[in-house]
């Protein structure tokens, strides 16, 4: 739908924000609102409970995405601005995550981070003052003034100098009411999209399952000219049941003539880091071919640390520490790795393609197999000794030929409609500027 322009306009006299209506004021955000006028004080009771919210608690999309309960005597001390309903919340930290958000009603008591700067609308619409703190020009101002490399910042007071467009109060209204109504639409239609792509993942998930447990359908495996399983037994796995009655339960260490890991070499020497050895760490393992690494080890590193073994071509890597464990990549190239990485190679009555999709289907198994504290995890020896029911070769390279294609065809569609989401992501950033910039002229559209 096409917006009509406003019938006049003139120069705002800042640069970023170019021309507004004609009838439109443009003053600093200092004189339409308060900024951090609420705190608790260190005189607060200790048994006050809040919920709070940290820079990494909000989306740029979604606003506040999580909260967490606390008490004050036990809150870190950053903990303190108090905020209310209609205020919004702009990050002064890590402002490139650009973390804004509205404060909506349902949330009493809240308090958020002092990484936040507290706006609080005075002569303002609150909700169109919400939006004109996401417009993307008014961002990228908080942006540009930041401050530092590692960890930029900007002041809360440089935030409150920044210039914003005000029409007249009835205005703000129509403005806010439009883009709630538009806004709404689009996020309903991405919402949609989402749980659709949240479906695909899952009918993956189960495709890839049923095949390397049960085996091929009865269709594609005569298109690969097998005859389709009638007869099963139990695999002798609780986690696993019964599988194709001709299939044999090896250990991995059976299927495979060896695996290995590696380590990472002492940071204080820029010489081992000198090369062009390809070193995988976990980072690199994103369930597809690795072609690249982010770092290279040089030849001395490899000759002085008897830990570091070169693994050829088409081996497989398998993560076996706290978060990662259980995530994939096979080698697209002859590399080395750190510690945190099983690798897989030299074949024998498991292939390494269908490997691949079997951790795949089997990741939460595999995880369930870890130990420790804070970070669990898997040795290679509990990844050795884990038991896999392993089709003939032959029936194995028609799973991964049959698995590769129809993946494919369920990836290429969620990769459309991920690119259809982004659209409509950027329409409604596009619209939210064009509309509290005076850009479009909504006011028929709300009539």
């Amino acid at each position: 739908m096409r917006f009509p322009a406003y019938p006049e306009y003139r120069d705002s006299g800042v640069q970023w924000l170019g021309r507004v209506p004609g009838h439109w004021e443009v003053k600093r955000l200092k004189f339409s609102a308060t900024i951090n006028d609420d705190a608790l004080p260190e005189t607060t009771d200790p048994d006050f409970e809040f919920s709070y919210v940290d820079i990494g608690s909000v989306s740029p999309g979604e606003g506040i995405t999580s909260t967490e309960p606390m008490i004050f005597e036990n809150a870190p001390s950053r903990a303190r601005r108090k905020v209310a309903p209609g205020d919004s919340i702009v990050s002064t930290v890590r402002t490139y995550l650009r973390a804004i958000a509205p404060i909506p009603e349902i949330f009493d008591p809240l308090v958020v981070s002092t990484g936040f700067a507290v706006i609080r609308p005075r002569k303002v619409s609150s909700a169109f003052l919400a939006y004109a703190l996401r417009e993307s020009y008014f961002v990228e101002s908080i942006v540009a003034r930041s401050t530092g490399v590692s960890y930029p910042a900007v002041n809360a007071s440089e935030i409150g100098d920044i210039a914003i467009p005000l029409p007249s109060e009835d205005e703000q209204t129509t403005i806010a009411d439009f883009l709630d109504r538009e806004t709404g639409r689009i996020d309903t239609l991405v919402a949609k999209k989402r749980r659709l792509i949240a479906l695909l993942k899952e009918k993956r998930s189960a495709l890839i399952s049923r095949t390397v447990t049960r085996g091929l359908p009865e269709d594609a495996a005569r298109e690969f000219g097998l005859e389709p399983h009638t007869r099963f037994k139990d695999s002798g796995i609780e986690w696993l049941g019964e599988v194709p009655e001709m299939w044999e339960v090896w250990k991995i260490s059976h299927g495979f003539r060896s695996t290995g890991s590696g380590t990472t070499p002492p940071s204080d020497n820029d010489a081992w880091f000198d090369g062009d050895i390809p070193w995988i760490t976990t980072s690199e393992l994103r369930e597809s071919i690795i072609f690249d690494t982010k770092k290279k080890i040089s030849e001395d590193a490899v000759a002085t640390f008897s830990a570091l073994k070169l693994f050829p071509e088409g081996s497989l890597a398998i993560a076996m520490y706290g978060a990662t464990i259980g995530r994939l990549g096979i080698l697209g190239l002859r590399a080395a790795t750190n510690q945190a990485c099983c690798v897989l190679y030299g074949e024998r009555a498991l292939s390494v393609r269908f490997m691949f999709f079997w951790f795949q289907a089997f990741r939460e198994q595999i995880i369930l197999l870890a130990s420790g504290g804070g970070q669990p995890n898997i040795s290679q020896e509990k990844i050795r000794s884990i038991r896999v029911a392993c089709p003939h070769p032959i029936e194995q390279t028609a799973i991964v030929s049959y698995l590769d294609r129809e993946t494919a065809k369920i990836d290429r569609l969620v990769k459309k409609i991920e690119a259809a989401i982004a659209r409509l992501q950027e329409y409604r950033t596009a619209l939210i500027t064009a509309a509290v910039t005076g850009k479009i002229d909504v006011r028929e559209a709300v009539a």
